[in-house]
């Protein structure tokens, strides 16, 4: 897949820093499930009805106006990957289907459908809105909703990637809590893992789609993922301090260590591993969505 693909994973706790967010995944090697179909996806009713106690949290949290700045990184990324499995058969046709794919409505109901929300009981509930309906937790959700934003312009998030190495280079004491932060929601094997299973679940629609004149044997699409795997996990670290360093730039140290002491906790850790599950199921859906429209355009087929 493309850097976009899995660089939109990437948020942590209420985005927190996804985008990062999940569950811990299987490792795709290890994984011998198929992703879950779009149908699987389809919820109940949406959340602000079912449950719109978790629903105002996820928006005190910045959940939804994220998911809208990932729909358009998913815009952003589809001429990219036009050019890298079928340059110049893709045009007007291949830009309608990855802006259905990539609706910011189809993508807030599967990921609302895919987040084990039963998970995050009263006690959590409670903790996590006092903290983000607090003028802090409204800092930082706006902080991290900002800056991924603005990484939407090459330019901001390179100059931002430049900041947090030289900062590192300095011994700067935001870089030591970054790294505990990031230690503390597991962000880097998550976001990896979460990669990697979105890739898998690309190749594979590839293949069933009819792109390769013969079906992949699976383990040799495992071998091309899992060859991926050190630049993944090198771009993500690279992106989750540039990302953070930004948003967070206007936060106290003390500030900083409050919201780390929040990951910490078990509610924390309960939203962290929600926001995960819910991510894990939208991008391998969207992986499998795009992987059969692709197919259809490698083909020569109308889509």
């Amino acid at each position: 897949m493309t850097r976009p693909m899995y660089r939109s994973f990437v948020l942590a706790l209420g985005v927190l820093a996804a985008s990062a967010m999940l569950a811990p995944l299987p490792a795709v090697a290890q994984s011998t499930n198929p992703p879950q179909e779009s149908r699987a996806l389809i919820p109940s009713g949406p959340l602000s009805e079912v449950a719109p106690d978790i629903h105002q949290l996820f928006v005190a949290i910045g959940l939804y106006e994220v998911l809208g700045i990932m729909s358009a990184e998913g815009l952003a990324a589809a001429p990219d990957l036009e050019a890298e499995f079928f340059p110049g058969k893709g045009g007007s046709a291949w830009m309608a289907t990855t802006a259905s794919i990539y609706s910011t409505e189809r993508m807030i109901a599967r990921f609302e459908a895919a987040a084990p929300i039963d998970r995050l009981t009263p006690e959590f509930r409670a903790t996590l809105s006092a903290f983000f309906d607090s003028a802090l937790g409204q800092r930082v959700a706006q902080g991290e909703i900002a800056a991924r934003r603005a990484f939407l312009d090459r330019a901001i998030e390179e100059a931002a990637t430049e900041l947090a190495q030289r900062r590192a280079a300095e011994g700067d004491p935001r870089v030591a809590q970054l790294t505990r932060f990031i230690a503390v929601n597991d962000l880097v094997e998550r976001n990896v893992s979460g990669a990697l299973n979105s890739n898998f679940a690309f190749y594979r629609a590839l293949s069933d789609g009819g792109a390769f004149a013969a079906p992949i044997p699976e383990e040799m699409m495992l071998a091309e993922v899992w060859a991926q795997e050190p630049g993944i996990r090198a771009e993500t670290l690279d992106w989750l301090f540039a990302y953070q360093m930004l948003a967070y730039e206007d936060l106290s140290d003390a500030e900083m260590d409050a919201y780390i002491a929040l990951s910490e906790s078990p509610a924390g850790q309960a939203v962290n591993a929600i926001l995960f599950s819910g991510f894990d199921g939208l991008f391998e859906a969207i992986s499998n969505d795009l992987g059969r429209a692709a197919a259809g355009f490698i083909a020569g087929e109308d889509t």
